[in-house]
């Protein structure tokens, strides 16, 4: 570890709190429905499109109308995508002559963009069309992501308004994010990744002659569109295979600080707009510390493992810490740093191999992932996640001072509290449930490409991304199988929607609640104490659910490396 480094890291966070009171204040104003400095340009276009729709903007929705259209939406979406890719050989904008892809892989690949995942088994540049890529992904990358943003603003509502039956209009809130807010944020960042060297191009590809004669074809197209909102909205899906590693993804040290900047903005912002909405920014403010908390002490371990490098390189005197799968012009700190960011946001991105990680290295990731989109998290999935966490972590406070608790002014009951654990639990369900069934199932075992403790770290790595919506992979497994690309579709599903019933179930519980006035017993939500009780229930129910199989893994690894190398193997 080096003072560059940590300058680096105190840098990308300063950054990001400097942005989070402007971008929160902001989307605050555009989903109040008030004028922005966009809105004599937008205003006629957002009427236009209620228009063709045939959307009431005035008309609200209860939590359960909001369900429905968010989930009718959805079916639309996913139609749309799967014929895309099951008929992208017969459509055009296909230079390469793409083929169709396959019945398990399509659905794999519908469900993942769907649910702003973006798991993918294939490899983008040898696999889909020009059309697939912007009609199919990037199409779905925005509404995946303004989808997020505004159920968390749905969930917001329900602890912001008191004896209300709605929490706002779905179609409105979904229109005004993607016109207002990642629309206007994605265009220069394109332009700016174009600047850094990201090809934009409905062109084909190019052939080029090495210097040794052979022919070599270098793979172009409309790559910085799909790269800034794929950052931007956290869906993480990469237009190569290589992702944020390849140089038309991530060309320079710039573009590589940029994106991750991109990955946190959106969702720091939205704790600021849950403080502005409930009327004290401090509540916003305490959410955010108890997110950079965990943050910090994950983006620390990951770095001093990196920086340490392996025992066996460090045994042969080849110390400088670990290399393998990292990009060289990112070197250790900002390949750990993104690795951090990209799986505390839930966004998948990658531009270095988590596979090729220390034991220590690679168990920070899983550990961001396994706690449930809460660091930041997705766009929007982040805050409701987190709040969840807030719910039961107020239960916890209530239940120590005998008395009923409360935030924000709303009593948290037994129907809130169900709720919660509800939407939480649903995440181990699916992570260590497929994990168990894949490591005894022998055509899923054939995939694993590492036998032994590291094996299983890819096995529990790819359920735990799918269902916390990450996308982010072990390279090492081979995931394009029908079991596989079933089960991962399933994990993406379950993982999304069975945390945003419950979730928004307890939005319209909170909303039909009277706010309850502070008292001299009303546990303060804003200061130190609130912030170390959050952190300490999300480590506690993270230990009862998943620390324990993730043991099996990374520390596993990790004490299989030292004893290897102090035992000489």
């Amino acid at each position: 570890m080096t003072l560059n480094g940590w300058i680096q890291i105190a840098l990308f966070c300063a950054i990001i709190l400097a942005l989070t009171p402007l971008l929160g204040g902001y989307m605050t104003r555009v989903f109040a429905g008030e004028r922005t400095f966009l809105s004599p340009v937008l205003r006629p276009v957002e009427g236009a499109l209620y228009g063709l729709a045939g959307v009431d903007a005035k008309r609200e929705q209860t939590w359960l109308g909001y369900t429905l259209a968010m989930l009718v939406f959805h079916v639309g979406g996913f139609l749309i995508l799967y014929s895309v890719l099951r008929m992208q050989d017969l459509l055009p904008l296909n230079p390469q002559e793409m083929a169709a892809m396959p019945p398990d892989l399509s659905l794999n690949t519908a469900i993942s963009f769907l649910t702003n995942t973006n798991w993918q088994n294939y490899g983008g540049e040898s696999t889909l069309s020009y059309l697939a890529q912007m009609l199919g992904l990037t199409h779905q990358n925005f509404l995946s992501a303004a989808t997020g943003i505004a159920l968390a603003v749905a969930l917001i509502r329900g602890f912001s308004r008191a004896s209300a039956q709605t929490v706002g209009n779905f179609w409105v809130d979904v229109t005004r994010c993607t016109l207002y807010v990642l629309l206007p944020l994605c265009i220069p960042y394109t332009l700016f990744l174009v600047w850094q060297g990201i090809p934009q191009t409905l062109g084909p590809y190019v052939d080029a002659t090495t210097l040794d004669g052979a022919k070599q074809t270098i793979a172009l197209g409309p790559v910085a569109s799909q790269v800034a909102i794929k950052m931007l909205g956290t869906n993480g899906g990469g237009f190569f295979n290589a992702n944020a590693s390849h140089p038309f993804e991530n060309p320079t040290a710039l573009s590589n600080f940029v994106q991750m900047l991109s990955i946190f903005a959106l969702g720091a912002g939205l704790t600021n707009v849950f403080g502005r909405m409930v009327g004290d920014v401090r509540k916003g403010w305490a959410i955010l510390a108890a997110m950079g908390v965990i943050f910090v002490a994950g983006v620390a371990v990951t770095y001093w493992a990196e920086s340490a490098g392996t025992p066996g390189l460090n045994a042969l005197g080849l110390t400088g810490g670990n290399m393998e799968g990292k990009e060289v012009r990112f070197g250790i700190v900002a390949s750990a740093l993104f690795a951090v960011i990209t799986t505390a946001a839930s966004c998948g991105a990658v531009n270095a191999m988590h596979d090729s990680f220390t034991a220590l290295g690679g168990m920070i990731p899983l550990i961001n992932m396994e706690l449930g989109e809460i660091i930041v998290g997705g766009v929007g999935a982040g805050m409701y996640g987190m709040l969840l966490f807030v719910v039961v972590a107020m239960f916890v406070a209530g239940l120590m001072v005998g008395r009923t608790p409360e935030y924000a002014g709303k009593k948290i009951e037994a129907k809130e509290v169900k709720m919660a654990m509800l939407a939480i639990l649903v995440l181990p369900l699916m992570m260590l449930g497929w994990t168990a069934v894949a490591t005894v199932l022998p055509s899923a075992v054939a995939s694993i490409a590492n036998p032994g403790p590291h094996g299983f770290s890819e096995i529990l790595y790819a359920f735990t991304s799918a269902t916390a919506n990450n996308g982010s992979a072990f390279g090492g497994l081979t995931g394009n199988t029908p079991f596989y690309n079933v089960t991962l579709a399933i994990s993406m599903f379950i993982g999304r929607f069975m945390m945003i019933v419950p979730a928004m179930a307890l939005a319209g519980s909170l909303a039909a609640k009277k706010t309850v006035p502070a008292s001299a017993g009303t546990f303060p939500t804003h200061g130190g104490l609130f912030v170390g009780l959050l952190v300490g229930v999300i480590l506690i129910v993270g230990g009862l659910t998943f620390f324990p199989a993730l043991a099996l893994g990374p520390i596993v690894e990790h004490l299989a490396a030292v004893a290897g190398q102090t035992f000489g193997g």
